[in-house]
């Protein structure tokens, strides 16, 4: 066998080996939700936001069921203390104890920024998984981090969902992003998010510490760090009712 020809097919059986182990988009969806996704969570955050002119911590605790059902209460500064949130399925209420009043956030007000943050009231309700809301496709690698990542790009099953192209940078090893891009349907770039502090809960690898920056704000972003978090824990049901907001 000539030395061009071995060559060749050793070049093509290496391929095909480095092919067969790069997973599918759809597959690294799969892991990314087998460690983000829950039955139930119980959390408690921080919430630091660097706006232009000062700089604000909140701090607060959440429960949560799947995508339905979410509830969080603000614990300080004594400014938001006392502040509820709930969500059921598509709908959300907020309870502010210095009016006494329960108001319903719906349409566009969901876009707008959440106290001030670089998150808006959708990001906080959106916590479907992926495989529900995307298509998903390997486009390159890179390292992030000093960590190996595939580069990948989701793209939006319906007009419905809050962006409608995302672009993740996903650990190798771990099967979590490390930093996404977020776009509307016109192709601007509308959020960036950087996740770090890695940590293995349990069976699954999880963030402690995210950065959100909207590209269309000033100031240094908004960074929420875990301080406690509980996965599968059983939530009594009157966490999620209006009641419990007052």
């Amino acid at each position: 066998m000539k030395m061009k020809n071995l060559i060749t097919i050793i070049f093509l059986a290496t391929s095909l080996i480095l092919q067969a182990q790069e997973p599918t988009g759809k597959e690294i969806l799969e892991r990314i939700d087998e460690n983000m996704a829950s039955k139930s969570i119980i959390s408690t955050s921080k919430m630091i936001i660097h706006g232009a002119r000062q700089t604000r911590t909140i701090e607060a605790k959440s429960w949560g069921m799947g995508d339905e059902k979410s509830f969080t209460e603000y614990l300080a500064p004594v400014r938001e203390k006392g502040t509820k949130m709930l969500k059921l399925e598509d709908e959300l209420w907020i309870y502010s104890p210095g009016s006494d009043r329960i108001i319903k956030i719906s349409g566009h007000m969901l876009k707008q920024s959440l106290m001030g943050s670089d998150l808006s009231y959708e990001d906080m309700m959106d916590n479907a998984e992926l495989l529900e809301d995307y298509d998903a496709g390997v486009i390159g690698s890179e390292i992030i981090d000093n960590r190996d990542c595939w580069i990948v790009e989701l793209q939006a099953k319906t007009a419905e969902v809050n962006y409608q192209t995302r672009k993740m940078w996903v650990d190798k090893v771990r099967f979590i992003p490390l930093k996404e891009e977020l776009y509307a349907k016109s192709g601007k770039l509308l959020k960036k998010l950087e996740l770090s502090e890695i940590t293995k809960i349990g069976n699954r690898w999880y963030p402690q510490k995210m950065i959100f920056k909207d590209m269309l704000k000033k100031g240094d972003g908004t960074e929420f760090i875990i301080v406690d978090i509980e996965f599968d824990k059983e939530i009594p049901e009157y966490i999620f009712t209006k009641a419990a907001l007052k």
